[in-house]
């Protein structure tokens, strides 16, 4: 099989350094010759070494390859509520659920009593279903002719559970993940995608006991991150791309930030600290704290003596490599503080800025850094605290920190194969990796 780097990719010889969040990968002479196989893009058999670079989003398949064993066979299903937007007939086959409509959808597959929501509705499909793989597609979703080929490639891999395509629509919205692949797992860059279209094997949504039908909001969300906690790869695919359609106007838009939003509080409950605003190491958020209390000099002699120290710890890299690495997650840090500023921050910066004129230009700082997303991260945020009044829990707004991790021991076994962790966060991520943050359900 051929696959991509992840855009990540840094190599020193033996050693790689790539993945979200960056891992640190020493290879043995064999290894390395893994390495240039892949970086001149030729084929390579499956091995450890692949394995972990795969499960690391240090590589991604090439979707472009003919496939061994492709599978042919699928059942569509669309969950419907009618409305407006999403009221029309489909004559592809595909199995329809009704989600309590009032009245009915005419030629459902099948009608629930009540509107429970698109968890409950896919569930209700699978009994329906009879093939291997069943595929997920929202009523307000479009799609190309040959769209399913390059995701279903990915099925060859008998460890994939789950691959979504790219979904465009207005521009900033959060359906769109970007035009990077990725694996998908909380806490990385890609940390979850949207129910708008999914494909999914069947055996890994009965593994895990499908969609949790008491989230009206994030069960999406909820669904990859069982996934992958079960050990089953989940895959954003954006070489292939479906359209949803947008909502009609600014006030709707708004209201279904909003919604997204109510999704946190249950979410964080479900995955202890999987939604934290911000994770970074001490000495980035002692930095920030400094420059952002009036002390530049201070912050900024933080963030060069932390990055320095970093090499030591590093010694596989070249200093000046673990140098960039090191400012580089700081300075993301600062676009990751400013962006929960405006996302669920913002009540308390609110507070604060009536009271202090640095707040005030704080507050004003972390809106000129993506002017054109306040307007929905602010509802964004209105509906996560909603949800976390609701369910009493601070979890979505409570930052992670994590100390610098020990000198790395050199290893010891015959392959040398064993990801080490990276960053000043002890957890293998590069601090303050800019990462999307779950709550779209794509209906």
């Amino acid at each position: 099989m051929r696959y991509r780097l992840d855009s990540s990719w840094q190599r020193f010889g033996a050693v790689v350094l790539a993945g979200s969040p960056l891992r640190l990968f020493r290879t043995t002479a064999a290894g390395a010759g893994v390495l240039d196989e892949l970086e001149q893009g030729h084929g390579v058999d499956r091995s450890v070494l692949v394995d972990r670079l795969l499960d690391a989003g240090a590589i991604h398949p090439h979707p472009g390859d003919p496939p061994g064993s492709v599978i042919a066979d699928v059942t569509i299903v669309t969950p419907q509520l009618r409305t407006d937007a999403t009221s029309r007939a489909h004559d592809d086959g595909r199995i329809t659920i009704d989600d309590g409509s009032i009245p009915p959808l005419a030629d459902a597959t099948h009608r629930l009593p009540v509107t429970t929501g698109p968890a409950a509705a896919r569930n209700a499909a699978r009994s329906f279903v009879h093939t291997d793989i069943v595929v997920f597609l929202d009523a307000d979703v479009e799609v190309a002719d040959g769209w399913l080929e390059p995701l279903l490639r990915h099925f060859d891999d008998p460890r994939v559970g789950l691959v979504a395509p790219r979904v465009g629509g207005e521009p900033g919205s959060p359906l769109d993940l970007g035009d990077e692949p990725a694996r998908v797992r909380a806490g990385t860059r890609v940390s979850y995608v949207p129910g708008a279209a999914l494909v999914v094997r069947v055996a890994a949504f009965d593994a895990i006991g499908g969609f949790d039908p008491t989230l009206r909001f994030g069960e999406d969300v909820d669904f990859v991150w069982r996934l992958d906690e079960a050990g089953w790869r989940c895959r954003y695919e954006p070489s292939v791309t479906v359209w949803h359609e947008p909502r009609g106007s600014f006030r709707a838009r708004l209201h279904q930030h909003a919604g997204y939003g109510t999704s946190a509080a249950p979410l964080a409950l479900r995955h202890p600290g999987a939604l934290s605003p911000t994770r970074s190491n001490g000495w980035t958020a002692f930095a920030w704290t400094a420059i952002a209390g009036g002390h530049p000099v201070i912050g900024t002699a933080a963030a060069v003596g932390s990055s320095l120290a970093l090499g030591r710890k590093l010694p596989d890299l070249p200093t000046s490599a673990s140098f960039r690495i090191a400012m580089k997650g700081h300075l993301l840090a600062g676009r990751q503080f400013a962006a929960a500023g405006r996302r669920v921050w913002w009540p308390i910066a609110l507070v604060g800025a009536l009271v202090s004129r640095r707040m005030r230009w704080i507050a004003l700082a972390s809106v000129m850094v993506d002017v054109r997303a306040t307007p929905t991260d602010v509802a964004y945020g209105w509906g996560v605290w909603k949800g976390m009044v609701r369910h009493r829990t601070l979890g979505p707004i409570t930052p992670r920190l994590s100390a610098w991790p020990g000198r790395q021991p050199r290893p010891t076994g015959p392959s040398g194969r064993q990801p080490r962790p990276t960053g000043p966060s002890g957890n293998r991520r590069l601090p303050d990796e800019p990462r999307r943050v779950p709550g779209a359900d794509g209906r």
